[in-house]
């Protein structure tokens, strides 16, 4: 089956057709441009979810993250808007805001030793793989 997503009404569908199986992803098209790419590629996480949890990932986003807000929308209380939010948050992978920063090249290391900035020992540490 070859189809060709274009609105959100056609992801609803797909994701219908599936019904919530694992799918991937074996051709990207840049729409406005004559390039394909052929392949195999997993859907982003968001897209992972379930059509119902999608939607509610977007009311929460477009109420600022109001738990009072969602209460409202949904008609259930803040217990409920809390545990699927915990249960979506459980569900999806976190990428590291904060990674470690990439380690110095040994000629970084070697000008900041001969500027006295750092020690033999923190240099060699360094050159180790060691936080100076």
């Amino acid at each position: 089956m070859t189809t060709t997503l274009q609105s959100a009404s056609d992801w609803q569908e797909l994701s219908r057709l599936t019904q919530g199986q694992p799918m991937v992803i074996e051709r990207v098209r840049l729409t406005g441009k004559n390039i394909a790419i052929e392949g195999s590629f997993d859907l982003p996480q968001l897209a992972r979810l379930s059509a119902e949890d999608q939607v509610f990932v977007v009311a929460f986003l477009r109420s600022h993250g109001s738990i009072k807000e969602m209460e409202q929308v949904f008609g259930v209380s803040y217990p409920t808007i809390k545990a699927r939010l915990n249960r979506i948050a459980g569900s999806l992978e976190f990428v590291e805001t904060n990674p470690a920063p990439p380690a110095p090249s040994h000629s970084d290391l070697l000008a900041r030793l001969s500027r006295g900035e750092i020690s033999a020992a923190q240099a060699i540490r360094a050159l180790e793989g060691e936080r100076s």
